[in-house]
């Protein structure tokens, strides 16, 4: 983190300072939210959840190394005292921003596999020279703030993955941090409750490209370019449009797309300059547009081809949750997937499910999907049908009713199927049934808690 004193602090917040024994004393370790990841030298925000208190922490972060903390009310440690602890996250994260001169900032934004495609970036982008990028899913107004204020002097690209949870969502993230360089990977379901409709997303996505200074200024914008909601958005901004994709006109064209006996996929990359071959560690067809998304961003920031195409071959998965495969000792194959589900990344999963298994007996243990709004009961519905045409075998289903619609539906396809309230079931009925050879995919909604089970079940 750029260096800052208290004293700024406190201005630049509109806060002040309390139980601050020296104004000028140094910030130079990066913000955290959570007391266990505070460095020496950091500031510490006391934020306010559903069941805890940052405030209550504020001591144990002092002890950790903290030079003070960001609070709405005096904690008896020194703090910088402001009227709103999140909004001064992002004012803190704001000014660092701004002074990082020579930094390119890069945003990515879509409906699914922006946290793939921010992980291969950043393996990419680290070759050619420092680079800081969104960590896990970090990327809100929270996680937002803490990304930027861990870049220095010496950053040379700031990768910031971006959600939204509604309209003007990612316009308050670019007024933290504007992009230069700004990508939309994809519109989908994913949240389509909450938003609407698949426009009402576009319109939100498209937020990461209408902050985009012009093409005169640096400004690029990155889309994928199969998707029509997102080809639509180059009307939307005056910086140079990058599309990417498989159609013949795509500036950085995907083609040759094959995948061998592990699901694992390889192809090839077209630029007017130039062509490369990929082969990517990945498991999944649906990596390749998430590779080629983070090979047209890098291209956009000044990387050559050779060196994109080198660093997607030698890519590994850097977030848990997506797409990781255990091989246990008594030979079940074990697919944690569970970060997150839509009904696009699980109809995504069951296609790599049927290329990975290549025979094998394929079980399922899905997860509810949420913010569907209305659609949510056929969408679950949809997906159990789709899980039995696609070769799952037998079904396990965590959740309420729209779960166990889903294991209903599984069952009229021909799977057998199971429905389970809580994700405690699910181990003592796999115990009996998985056997050497057994491909099992775990997947649902982050809520659901799965991502435990699956690491639960990829060690027995």
């Amino acid at each position: 983190m750029l260096p800052l004193s208290l004293a700024e602090l406190a201005a630049l917040t509109g806060g002040r300072l309390a139980d601050a024994l020296d104004p000028a004393a140094q910030v130079t370790a990066p913000l955290a939210f959570d007391s266990r990841t505070v460095q020496p030298g950091g500031l510490f925000a006391c934020l306010k959840g559903e069941h805890t208190d940052g405030h209550d922490y504020a001591a144990h972060a002092v002890r950790a190394g903290a030079v003070a903390v960001l609070a709405d009310r005096q904690v008896g440690v020194p703090a910088v005292v402001v009227p709103d602890v999140l909004v001064a996250m992002s004012d803190v994260a704001r000014t660092v921003a701004d002074r990082l001169t020579d930094t390119t900032v890069i945003g990515i934004t879509g409906s699914a596999g922006k946290t793939t495609t921010k992980d291969l970036l950043l393996q990419i982008l680290r070759r050619i020279a420092p680079t800081v990028a969104t960590e896990k899913s970090f990327n809100n107004e929270i996680g937002l703030p803490v990304t930027v204020c861990r870049a220095d002097a010496d950053t040379r690209y700031l990768v910031l993955e971006m959600g939204a949870r509604g309209r003007g969502h990612i316009e308050q993230l670019c007024a933290v941090a504007r992009p230069r360089i700004s990508g939309v990977l994809c519109v989908g379901t994913a949240h389509v409750g909450e938003f609407g409709s698949r426009q009402a997303i576009a319109d939100a996505k498209a937020e990461i490209i209408e902050a985009l200074p012009d093409a005169a200024d640096g400004g690029i914008a990155v889309l994928g370019g199969d998707d029509p909601l997102v080809r639509g958005m180059a009307t939307r901004t005056r910086a140079r449009v990058l599309q990417f994709g498989r159609a013949p006109d795509a500036h950085l064209r995907i083609s040759d797309v094959q995948l061998d006996e592990a699901g694992r996929s390889r192809f090839t990359l077209t630029t007017p300059q130039a062509t490369a071959p990929v082969r990517l560690q990945l498991y999944g067809e649906h990596h390749v547009a998430n590779a080629a998304a983070a090979a047209a961003l890098a291209l956009a920031a000044g990387a050559d081809l050779d060196t994109v195409a080198a660093a997607l071959t030698e890519a590994q998965p850097l977030s848990s949750g997506r797409m990781q495969v255990t091989e246990r000792p008594d030979g079940v194959t074990v697919v944690n997937d569970a970060y997150n589900a839509s009904p696009d990344s699980m109809r995504a999963a069951f296609h790599a499910l049927g290329t990975l298994a290549r025979g094998r007996r394929i079980v399922a243990v899905l997860g509810e999907m949420r913010e569907l709004g209305h659609e949510s009961a056929q969408a679950h519905e949809d997906i159990g049908r789709q899980a039995a045409a696609c070769g799952v075998q037998y079904l396990i289903t965590i959740g309420g009713e729209d779960a166990r619609a889903m294991a209903v539906a599984a069952r009229a396809g021909g799977a057998q199927a199971e429905h389970v309230q809580d994700r405690a079931a699910v181990l003592p009925l796999l115990e009996d049934l998985l056997g050497p050879g057994d491909v099992v995919l775990v997947k649902g909604a982050n809520a659901c808690g799965l991502e435990a089970t699956a690491r639960q079940l990829g060690a027995c």
